[in-house]
């Protein structure tokens, strides 16, 4: 295999562009881990009283991810974000509207092996989000188990993540004030075993428990579809049956998360690394579709609802798939 090296004289700005993404590479990778490390080695050396006072704080502030959590308007507008925007780049396209009177619930496909369009367009101030949607406020989902680590959780919180658990999210879809939005990457982790260039195969069709919540809260459903997300990263072929996808379903299963066999781009090499190639991403936001309320809807209002909202998400893919350079004959596939 030929290695093919970056150029020595490179501008500083793209070398920003990519430190930027490899610490956000990192943290996905890394930090949850590094910050156990770093709570329980403290408790062993002369500044024990940090991780002993943090422990006091973590233990009162216990339920503030499934309570709206805590974003810093500071951290979601660090340069840092505009960097990472500009390394691939990141848009992000409004289609209708939004009442900010109102909450809404955003179901964003595809997930992709780490979802970026989603965490640059709502974890962020990048792509100018509260200038597209004024008055509104997304939320986006983490693993519950996440926001049990240490230090970890304050980071993930300033930028507006929440815990994924319905109590969680109906807190957040219940404030009457409305201008707040639930961001669901609805294909979750067994959807990144399909995430490869060219693939647009959807983990939906019996995902319906974001359907119940918009029901039960009498919240719009907005389909959001993020061009280019499966361009980030190739990953080893894992067909039904073999011994890598078995592994890979059954850790998912007991996990939560999967483990892609993934690879792209390294540092100082194009070649091979886990950094993300240097591919356009288009996230466009749909229209709203609008909810009936019921406490406790029928399986078939469900069912309705939800095929409402495949239709909606197709379409939405069908009119931008040509402008972000689809292949005509490209539809998306449910299962």
């Amino acid at each position: 295999m030929k290695i093919e090296f970056a150029p020595l004289y490179i501008p500083w700005e793209r070398r920003l562009q990519t430190a930027s993404v490899l610490q956000w590479v990192f943290c996905f990778f890394c930090m949850a881990q590094c910050s156990i490390a770093l709570f329980i080695l403290l408790l062993f050396t002369r500044f024990w009283l940090i991780s002993a006072l943090y422990a006091v704080w973590w233990a009162l502030d216990w339920d503030t991810p499934s309570k709206g959590g805590r974003r810093s308007h500071r951290m979601q507008n660090s340069v840092v974000w505009r960097y990472m925007k500009d390394y691939f780049p990141v848009s992000l396209v409004k289609t209708a509207d939004l009442d900010p009177s109102k909450n809404y619930v955003f179901g964003c496909h595809p997930h992709g092996i780490f979802p970026a369009g989603g965490f640059i367009n709502f974890g962020t101030e990048a792509t100018a989000f509260s200038k597209h949607f004024p008055g509104l406020k997304p939320h986006l989902m983490m693993l519950s188990m996440l926001f049990r680590v240490p230090f970890f959780r304050d980071y993930v919180m300033s930028l507006g993540f929440i815990s994924s658990d319905k109590e969680s999210v109906s807190y957040v879809l219940r404030k009457k004030e409305g201008g707040n939005i639930v961001m669901i990457v609805v294909g979750g982790a067994k959807e990144t075993l399909h995430a490869r260039p060219g693939a647009y195969t959807l983990v939906l069709e019996n995902r319906k428990g974001f359907v119940r919540l918009a029901i039960e809260n009498s919240t719009p459903l907005v389909p959001v579809f993020s061009f280019g997300e499966n361009e980030l990263y190739d990953q080893v072929e894992n067909p039904k049956g073999p011994w890598v996808r078995w592994t890979q379903d059954c850790l998912q299963k007991i996990m939560g998360f999967s483990l892609p066999l993934f690879y792209a781009r390294g540092i100082f090499q194009y070649t091979f690394g886990f950094i993300p190639y240097r591919k356009p991403l288009f996230t466009v936001v749909g229209k709203p579709i609008q909810v009936e309320k019921k406490h406790n809807p029928s399986q078939d209002e469900v069912d309705k609802l939800h095929k409402r909202y495949l239709e909606a998400l197709c379409k939405l893919f069908e009119e931008h798939k040509l402008k972000y350079n689809v292949p005509e004959d490209t539809h998306l596939s449910f299962i």
